[in-house]
């Protein structure tokens, strides 16, 4: 569990040295940067900081880094992160319209696997501890509602490939 929190540490300290470059580099590039956070995720105590700063009159790339601190839910191991990049382009103006774009990500967890039975989840007694990286495309629509405000509605589809040990609850390994 040590080496696990050990490399939670160090890539979370690598995501916020990203994070702090992108939004340098946003600084530099235009003054056209918003700053979001993905209120689905907030509202179950996942924290989701974004960075998207305008490349072109049509076109952005985002920053984000997505992280649970549930040790656990039931007595299953919840924790993850993921740093991820994002293209998009905009077929109107930057962050107005229809867009469509391309997103790689890397990923470290220690989780359970949950399953859909008879309409209710149901955690297994294995856990998962690795990393992977992915890859995906989106499609969505960026709505200003106000100077400062907006609302990003998108569906994503993506590759996810992974590197991880699995293990029985009493931290045996079961693979």
């Amino acid at each position: 569990m040590h080496y696990l929190n050990s490399i939670f540490v160090k890539t979370l300290l690598r995501i916020l040295m990203i994070v702090i470059a992108a939004l340098g580099m946003a600084n530099s590039v235009s003054a056209q940067t918003y700053v979001k956070l993905n209120g689905a995720y907030a509202l179950v105590g996942v924290v989701n900081p974004q960075v998207e700063f305008k490349i072109s009159s049509h076109s952005t790339c985002q920053a984000e880094v997505v992280y649970s601190p549930w040790q656990s839910i039931n007595g299953h191991p919840m924790k993850f992160g993921i740093m991820q990049n994002e293209y998009r382009y905009y077929f109107k103006e930057h962050n107005h319209g229809i867009y469509i774009g391309a997103n790689v990500a890397f990923k470290v967890f220690n989780m359970s696997k949950p399953m859909l039975h008879d309409w209710r989840i149901v955690f297994q007694d294995r856990y998962c501890k690795g990393s992977g990286i992915m890859a995906g495309v989106v499609v969505g629509y960026g709505y200003r509602f106000a100077e400062r405000w907006l609302v990003d509605v998108f569906v994503g589809f993506g590759y996810s490939y992974c590197w991880y040990n699995g293990y029985s609850m009493s931290h045996e390994i079961d693979m």
